[in-house]
């Protein structure tokens, strides 16, 4: 294979030459132009967007196909199996630790459908799924010594996985996806889990789409099958209003051991007052504070800390170091936070200082908090602060529902919808979708507006 490192990229541009709506990627490979044609823009500038990841990484480029080494890999690829494990490699050294995690947890189930159905000697659905989460589908875990029937499953997954171009028949593209409505007891999938598995499964044979493997996504023809609907909008039940959100900050205070509950106070003040993501939060540092004696503050956001299995980070920690959700890498975010918040974080900088790289929430031993540790004290807090109908209803179920409760907040005060969506780090479209709800007792404020305007 002739390779170089000398490769050039121009802009997405539309297809001037077709009368359809399509996209056309151009680069330049060792002086020699490549163009790909795709029908839509998104699709043209995440192809073009895994070309420039490849040269990032000082990867080499194919003269004769123009493609990076690791996508070449991927369109070689003659079964399923071999086309997975290509694939996941080529989107493993950019992708983040849940992402990797979502990946493999997808591929894994959709793997062991794709194969042939007459082979005899199926092993184990439980051990298929071990063999490809744990040993198969990670780079890194490839090399470790096999248990004989970890190593027997694999074995049997590459010798009779369907081709890839099996797969642009409708009745084989279906067993993947009815793989992916059943977990592994047999019972029914949640329709959020088979939503995100589905959208893995889709790009994966989109890519094979990209590559010229498959004339279309085999998955477009398939008219039986829908997948679950999901609800977007929060529920709006799980909203708590201002009083609410203050008790439940007090009753924190006396959760957890010793000092435990003091110190997590200002983290989840940051999700109410300041609409942090609980990841957010815990990349929040001192540096990025602005807390004046009085009046108005602001955050200035550059880090995010989101918690994954450790096999999943490049630094073997619990918590990947990632950018904010939503943003390019380096991109930070400006936060106002109320003059309450302002005071929270001066009294807890106060009493507990920082860690050395100016983190404010961290374990005695300096770590990143793990979600069990704050749900926790969450769940504590509640029983303290909520009335026993509350406590057994959705009202603040989870530490993440007090970021609801911020935007509902914001939108009913009438805060533009742009604004609110730059604070909380969304698209506008996102935010009024999802987040426009009321808060606990805006309905008897309707009402009351209502009844006035009737008596009119």
């Amino acid at each position: 294979m002739n390779t170089t490192y000398d490769v050039k990229f121009w802009e997405v541009r539309r297809n001037q030459s077709s009368k359809t709506a399509s996209y056309e990627v151009r680069w330049k490979v060792g002086g020699r132009q490549k163009s790909k044609t795709l029908r839509t823009k998104a699709l043209a500038e995440s192809f073009l967007s895994d070309l420039r990841q490849a040269a990032k990484r000082g990867e080499a480029f194919d003269m004769e196909t123009g493609l990076p080494i690791s996508m070449a890999k991927v369109k070689n690829a003659v079964t399923w199996f071999a086309f997975v494990l290509a694939y996941v490699d080529m989107k493993w050294p950019h992708a983040a630790a849940k992402t990797r995690d979502s990946l493999t947890d997808a591929l894994a189930t959709v793997t062991p459908a794709l194969v042939d159905e007459d082979a005899p000697g199926r092993p184990d659905q439980l051990v298929l799924r071990e063999a490809l989460r744990q040993y198969v589908l990670p780079p890194a875990s490839r090399q470790l010594a096999r248990p004989a029937d970890i190593a027997a499953a694999a074995a049997w997954l590459e010798r009779h996985s369907l081709a890839v171009a099996d797969l642009a028949k409708v009745r084989n593209v279906r067993l993947g996806l009815d793989a992916l409505t059943l977990r592994l007891d047999g019972g029914a999938a949640a329709a959020t889990t088979i939503t995100r598995k589905r959208s893995v499964f889709y790009n994966v044979l989109q890519y094979a789409v990209d590559l010229e493997e498959l004339s279309s996504n085999p998955i477009d023809k398939v008219k039986a099958w829908k997948p679950p609907k999901v609800r977007e909008a929060v529920d709006r039940r799980v909203v708590v209003n201002p009083v609410q959100a203050r008790e439940l900050l007090a009753a924190v205070t006396y959760a957890g051991r010793v000092t435990r509950g003091r110190h997590l106070r200002a983290f989840f003040a940051c999700l109410y007052f300041a609409g942090l993501r609980p990841a957010e939060s815990l990349g929040l540092r001192k540096q990025d504070c602005h807390l004046p004696e009085s009046g108005w503050g602001r955050l200035v956001l550059a880090k995010s800390k989101p918690q994954a299995n450790k096999r999943w980070t490049d630094s073997g920690e619990a918590h990947d170091d990632r950018g904010l959700k939503h943003r390019a890498q380096d991109e930070g975010r400006t936060v106002p936070i109320p003059a309450e918040l302002v005071t929270i974080l001066r009294e807890h900088i106060e009493e507990f200082g920082v860690h050395d790289d100016g983190r404010l929430f961290r374990t005695t031993r300096g770590g990143v908090i793990s979600i069990g540790t704050y749900c926790e004290a969450w769940q504590k807090a509640r029983t303290l602060a909520l009335t026993p109908e509350q406590v057994v209803s959705p009202l603040a179920a989870r530490p993440y529902d007090l970021r609801h409760a911020a935007v509902s907040l914001w939108l009913n005060a009438g805060v533009a919808a742009p604004e609110v969506a730059e604070r909380a780090g969304h698209g506008v479209d996102v935010l009024l979708r999802v987040y426009a709800k009321c808060i606990d007792g805006g309905v008897a404020i309707a009402n009351q507006r209502i009844g006035d305007a009737l008596k009119g």
